[in-house]
């Protein structure tokens, strides 16, 4: 069984109001999306701004409610649920945002910030949460001396490290990465995105990779789904899109990368070139930062 099940997913917002503020039009943002995410797999879902990929992933998580559709996570009818229950399965189903700047709150030092859902779900004291930030920060590779530092003091690549440790407090099997590295510097994207596949690989976590950006597909995603105007127009295993496409939509989005193709992470490392004796070797990034 797959854990996570998308089956006729639709989303309409009203556009126009008549008499009465009854609505006379209606946009379609999600229109009969359907898939399945397994275990420990990365799924990209690609399109353009508009495509209806953000949305797809915050009616996964019900913070927006569809008005028709099946979501089934590990076998749970999501939409099924009442809040008690959907607080108790969110705590194995995560979101990352965009902007690591808006994501914490601005007025709560980092520390607490992260440690909050602790408290929320697990009722835990403030010594057990403390200890445990501690040991989720280590793992997100952040020294401890942001514990009492407001979100403004840090960086973009710490405050999405940060993100990344407060949605690991519960335990989640599945996390939504909704553009991620999108707002961070070309260097600090790989660093971000080589903690995600190594937290993948510890964990056994499954990403929603939510993108616009397809040189990033190649490098984080097993399979991806390519949408556009609400719709899925083409999906598959990421080798196969990326040398076969089916679609001219897919064609178009895959001649408008900038740039090379980053080296995929999951390959072995290339070998150095030869170097003197007396000169010492420099160790190799796994992600190579291309120029934007």
């Amino acid at each position: 069984m797959s854990l996570l099940e998308v089956e006729g997913l639709v989303k309409r917002y009203p556009v126009r109001q008549g008499f009465l503020g009854r609505a006379r039009e209606w946009f379609t943002a999600v229109d009969d999306v359907g898939f399945t995410a397994e275990r420990g797999e990365t799924l990209a879902l690609v399109g353009e701004s508009g495509a209806g990929k953000s949305t797809t992933g915050r009616l996964i998580l019900r913070l927006v409610e569809p008005d028709a559709g099946t979501v089934r996570f590990d076998g749970v009818d999501v939409r099924a649920l009442d809040q008690p229950a959907l607080r108790t399965l969110r705590r194995r189903m995560q979101m990352i945002f965009q902007d690591p700047y808006s994501s914490l709150d601005p007025h709560l030092p980092v520390g607490e910030s992260v440690a909050e859902p602790l408290h929320v779900h697990f009722g835990m004291s403030r010594g057990e949460r403390l200890r445990r930030t501690a040991e989720l920060l280590d793992v997100v590779g952040i020294s401890h001396d942001v514990l009492e530092r407001y979100p403004a003091e840090l960086s973009g690549g710490q405050l999405q490290r940060a993100a990344i440790a407060r949605a690991l407090t519960m335990k989640p099997d599945l996390i939504v990465a909704d553009e991620p590295v999108a707002a961070l510097d070309v260097s600090v994207r790989a660093q971000v995105l080589n903690l995600m596949l190594d937290l993948q690989r510890e964990l056994g976590l499954t990403y929603l990779f939510i993108t616009h950006d397809l040189s990033l597909v190649e490098v984080i995603a097993d399979r991806a789904i390519v949408m556009s105007g609400g719709r899925i127009v083409e999906q598959g295993r990421v080798e196969e899109i990326f040398e076969n496409p089916r679609e001219d939509y897919t064609r178009e989005l895959l001649a408008a990368i900038p740039r090379p193709i980053p080296m995929s992470l999951r390959g072995p490392a290339p070998q150095p070139p030869a170097v003197p004796a007396d000169v010492p070797e420099q160790p190799l990034a796994r992600v190579e930062a291309g120029k934007d």
